[in-house]
């Protein structure tokens, strides 16, 4: 009598070539969890690319100063007068002209209608300073100028300009008191930046009627001067302001919205692979019942019980793989890499970004197909194993 082993291959082996006698009902299961797959998956990489938008922006060696107690740039108020004690504090980099490298800047939200959509839509307009390309060196201007101080001109990131209409070079754009021109095209490594308008900040509060900065943005001699220069200005009694390293701030404007989206694609996925899993029930049950004389007569010539079963599951899981396989393919042609944008609700403006389809959503997806394969198998594969060989047989 062959070993159990040897049982297992052998009736596997058997099964695995008659799927493609049973290749409708196969494809029911492939097809159901490949649409499992494919959503969960879609849907966490929307999650992931937002996420990664956020929390790519920034460098450690930089520090953003708002009001104590102020939870985001909108919010905040930065004094002239405290502004020049924050340039003044120990641990800031000197510049190429010999001055603080440092970008007190404003901060607001402005209305720019989407390509396709003519509704308005909140975008984020940045006043800043002419050295804010030095002070972060990752942003180019790779099409016209830059802004000149005092003018009422604007750059455009190059995420806002695919996403929002009137944002090309010689465009007019609205943006405080009048249209502002378009003038030059930034990149900024496809950061949060890059869905913002920046213009001058003296222009802006001028034309906005405002004598005070939102926050502002300052550049460290490295990251081990944080600790001194949040110590300096945290223990001097004429400010109370909060300093965060630029990435902890930026990865904090994503928890909400990341969460929310993570949340949803696990419930599809879990109301989805519900489905999914009668369906590979339902064609397992059927698969043993149009072979129930074939495992009979398997069982009638000595073959054990436990082959039958792993034999059974492991034919669910190969239909599960392929079609975790399939979702995961198709997630990765359709979505990764298509750029959207969304309301951000912690800034209440839009952020364009990616999808993004990692290795380990991926796995999950494939984990999942196997765990629906797993237990849409396991009772079918129990059933195959326990069917009376006499009854059986005489069925047939």
């Amino acid at each position: 009598m062959a070993s159990p082993l040897a049982q297992t291959v052998a009736v596997t082996a058997m099964n695995l070539r008659s799927i493609p006698s049973r290749l409708g009902t196969s494809m029911v299961v492939v097809i159901g969890i490949a649409g499992v797959v494919g959503v969960m998956v879609a849907l966490l990489s929307m999650a992931r690319g937002f996420e990664k938008t956020l929390q790519s922006t920034g460098r450690a060696d930089r520090a953003l100063i708002m009001r104590g107690g102020s939870n985001d740039e909108l919010s905040s108020v930065i004094l002239r007068e405290q502004a020049q004690i924050i340039a003044n504090a120990p641990g800031v980099r000197k510049g190429s002209n010999g001055r603080p490298l440092v970008a007190p800047e404003g901060f607001l939200i402005t209305d720019v209608a989407k390509r396709n959509d003519p509704s308005p839509t909140n975008v984020v307009v940045r006043g800043t300073t002419v050295n804010v390309l030095e002070l972060r060196p990752e942003t180019h201007i790779v099409e016209g100028r830059m802004f000149t101080p005092g003018l009422r001109e604007v750059v455009a990131g190059r995420s806002a300009v695919n996403q929002f209409s009137n944002l090309s070079i010689g465009s007019q754009v609205e943006v405080r008191d009048g249209p502002w021109t378009v003038v030059g095209i930034f990149e900024s490594g496809g950061d949060v930046h890059e869905s913002e308008i920046w213009v001058d900040t003296e222009a802006l509060m001028a034309a906005s009627k405002r004598d005070a900065y939102s926050a502002m943005t300052v550049q460290l001699e490295s990251e081990d001067s944080f600790t001194a220069f949040k110590d300096a200005l945290s223990t001097d009694p004429r400010m109370s302001v909060s300093v965060q390293r630029e990435p902890a701030y930026y990865a904090s404007r994503s928890e909400q919205l990341g969460i929310m989206i993570r949340v949803l694609g696990y419930s599809v996925a879990v109301i989805m692979g519900i489905g999914a899993l009668f369906g590979t029930l339902n064609t397992m049950y059927a698969a043993v019942s149009t072979r129930t004389v074939e495992i009979a007569t398997l069982r009638a010539i000595g073959f054990n019980e436990t082959p039958v079963v792993i034999s059974v599951l492991l034919e669910a899981l190969v239909l599960a793989l392929a079609g975790g396989l399939v979702g995961g393919a198709l997630a990765d042609g359709f979505v990764n890499g298509y750029s959207v944008s969304t309301l951000n609700m912690q800034t209440f403006s839009q952020v364009a970004f990616a999808f993004r389809v990692t290795p380990d959503l991926l796995w999950q997806g494939l984990l999942l197909a196997l765990a629906i394969g797993m237990v849409g198998g396991l009772f079918p594969a129990v059933r195959a194993a326990r069917i009376p060989v006499v009854d059986a047989l005489r069925a047939n």
